[in-house]
């Protein structure tokens, strides 16, 4: 068993620009301009064993580039996968969801392209799906209350940011600036509610705050009444490299993992540990499967456990905002993770520099930016300071 603590491999990763700005040309180097007394080179002798053999370069993984439109349908930003050209153009829904005990089963979580979890208050975690492949959903959810990392996140995808909760005190400015275009329902904090895309399902034995749904139709109209842009824009910046087509990364000489504990197998801690989540890799479909409370996540819009393809550990530095137990993360600048995918780990860094509209990218030790293999793909926003209780095997 593994645990992850390698605080100074970042506090190294971080001294990196330093000493690249230290290295220059040497000006001796430079040839003066003007005459040159020119010395006869005397002639090279070159015998068998001294000749030399060019070594081919290595060629890297064939990748997605350049994405085509075939017979109606093109690879999507979310996944790599073959889906309908309207789906794969058109901006993605980022719904807030929850995932505590109470709100089980959720619905339609399994069609989401990526699931991002994030600590809140209480020690549980939130989950926010990316959604680009919604038009066999009639409604998505439970639906829940937002919080200002996961709208940043959001911003990252150019996601429309889907939620019903209190808005204050630290969601109010952010989530009503033109920036960021939402679909919430009515609530403290909120200026330009969205109520037509809400609704309640009836779930005896539920809480109220767990039958909230957001419903398709609804959705759409709010949508249009808004005039909110429904394609990407030109500037869009996938957040993957996908493989290619009939190729797989398959990271040979890293070390093989079979189960992750994103809050450790014991200690649970740092936001993960109320409902010990974890996830269990099958080598025969090359997919992560998630466990919650003991037994299997399932979705009730298909009855299917949650699987997907790349699970990701995103450290985040965090902080207690207040006595209500409210976090703060900080999910723009950089920090180590860990990317699962094929059944191994790689450990690497990921990187936000470019604003709120551009999302975090992953690159290996080398900083090559890591391929990832088609399918979905699953981010824990590590808390940082809690990262010691990471455990994978």
């Amino acid at each position: 068993m593994k645990k992850n603590n390698k605080y100074l491999f970042y506090a190294l990763f971080l001294c990196i620009p330093l000493v690249f700005t230290a290295c220059g040309k040497n000006k001796a180097d430079e040839l003066p301009l003007g005459e040159v007394n020119e010395v006869p080179a005397e002639p090279e002798v070159v015998t068998e064993s001294e000749e030399v053999v060019e070594e081919p370069e290595e060629e890297g993984l064939p990748i997605i580039e350049d994405r085509e439109v075939v017979n109606g349908k093109m690879q999507s930003y979310l996944t790599g996968q073959w889906i309908d050209e309207k789906i794969a153009t058109r901006r993605p829904l980022a719904v807030m969801i929850p995932n505590n005990t109470p709100a089980m089963p959720q619905y339609g979580l399994s069609k989401a392209g990526i699931i991002y979890e994030a600590p809140v208050e209480g020690r549980i975690t939130r989950l926010m799906a990316i959604f680009e492949d919604y038009d066999e959903l009639d409604h998505i959810g439970p639906v829940r209350s937002s919080r200002d990392y996961y709208i940043y996140v959001a911003m990252g995808y150019e996601a429309i940011y889907c939620n019903w909760g209190l808005a204050r005190p630290y969601v109010e400015e952010l989530i009503n600036r033109d920036t960021v275009q939402n679909i919430s329902a009515a609530v403290v904090g909120i200026h330009n509610p969205s109520d037509e895309a809400f609704g309640r399902i009836s779930r005896p034995g539920y809480a109220t705050e767990f039958t909230g749904y957001l419903f398709m139709d609804g959705l759409n109209k709010a949508i249009e009444r808004h005039e909110y842009e429904t394609q990407y824009d030109e500037n869009y910046v996938p957040q993957f490299t996908f493989i290619a087509d009939d190729n797989r990364a398959e990271y040979a000489e890293n070390d093989d993992v079979t189960l992750i504990y994103p809050g450790g197998k014991e200690n649970n801690a740092g936001g993960y540990g109320a409902y010990n989540p974890y996830f269990e890799y099958n080598s025969s479909d090359k997919l992560y499967y998630r466990f919650q409370d003991d037994k299997e996540q399932i979705d009730e819009y298909n009855k299917e456990q949650l699987a997907v393809s790349n699970v990701v550990l995103q450290y985040c530095h965090g902080e207690v905002r207040d006595e209500k137990d409210y976090l703060a993360f900080g999910v723009h600048g950089e920090g180590e993770a860990l990317i699962f995918t094929n059944g191994k780990v790689i450990e690497g860094t990921w990187k936000r520099y470019d604003g709120d509209n551009t999302p975090a990218k992953f690159y290996d030790k080398d900083d090559n930016e890591i391929i990832f293999n088609q399918g979905k793909t699953w981010i824990c926003n590590i808390w940082k300071e809690y990262g010691e209780f990471v455990e994978y095997e």
